[in-house]
């Protein structure tokens, strides 16, 4: 796709195209026209950017990853849950998400930027997906802009799971949906004097050791293992 081509993104059907992507469709074109209009491209136009519209999303995303995670574990601790939160809002996670959605396709960049690889910045795609929450917030209100949240989240949102939960039955479930295989636990060593034994086990799949964990006692050292193991693979999740 020549850059040439690119410049006309973000205009006509293609946003019919991001519309069924995100699976909202605006009542007020030009918010998400300006959604998608990078800074670079608005100063060569002396056009408005999307900078201001992502101070918002950035509220938008923050409450609603909030709201969805509280509804999914309303029982789970602060802390568990605001690490959750921390890793999907990051530009990382977020980046992570835009790129699922092909967002790039569809930005206005400038000239600069769009020599440089603009399209595929971390940094501009996450902003991007903010500025277009806010839009979605602007056009039809929190509940719409949760909804889509939700939507484009997809199972990244769904696959989380919060501390404090039993973490060998949420390594179970996350292994089967990703892998559609179950983890085994292997005691590797056993020391210390009776009154104060050390337990460490590996958790491996398919043959695969994953991670670790020690304990005073087999049941602890597995879900220690567990646990490292679901934050390991949640980190793959949302950051690649």
């Amino acid at each position: 796709m020549t850059a040439k081509r690119n410049e006309h993104r973000g205009n006509g059907d293609d946003l019919g195209e991001l519309e069924a992507v995100i699976d909202y469709c605006f009542r007020d074109r030009a918010l998400l026209e300006r959604a998608l209009l990078h800074s670079s491209a608005a100063g060569e136009q002396s056009l408005p950017s999307n900078q201001t519209m992502e101070f918002l999303g950035d509220a938008v995303v923050d409450m609603a990853v909030s709201d969805i995670l509280f509804a999914m574990h309303p029982d789970s601790d602060e802390g568990g849950l605001t690490r959750i939160r921390a890793a999907l809002v990051s530009a990382r996670g977020l980046a992570h998400i835009a790129r699922g959605l092909d967002l790039g396709r569809w930005l206005r960049l400038g000239r600069g930027e769009e020599r440089s690889g603009g399209r595929s910045k971390a940094k501009i795609l996450a902003d991007s997906y903010e500025a277009i929450i806010a839009a979605v917030f602007l056009d039809a209100g929190y509940e719409t802009a949760r909804r889509v949240i939700a939507h484009t989240f997809g199972d990244d949102i769904r696959r989380t799971h919060p501390a404090g939960c039993d973490y060998k039955t949420a390594l179970q479930e996350l292994t089967q949906d990703l892998y559609r295989t179950t983890p085994r636990y292997v005691v590797v060593s056993i020391t210390g004097p009776d009154h104060e034994r050390r337990f460490e086990v590996e958790v491996r799949l398919g043959g695969q050791v994953v991670a670790r964990g020690e304990g005073p006692n087999r049941k602890t050292a597995e879900q220690m293992a567990a646990r490292s193991a679901v934050e390991s693979l949640q980190g793959k999740i949302t950051v690649e």
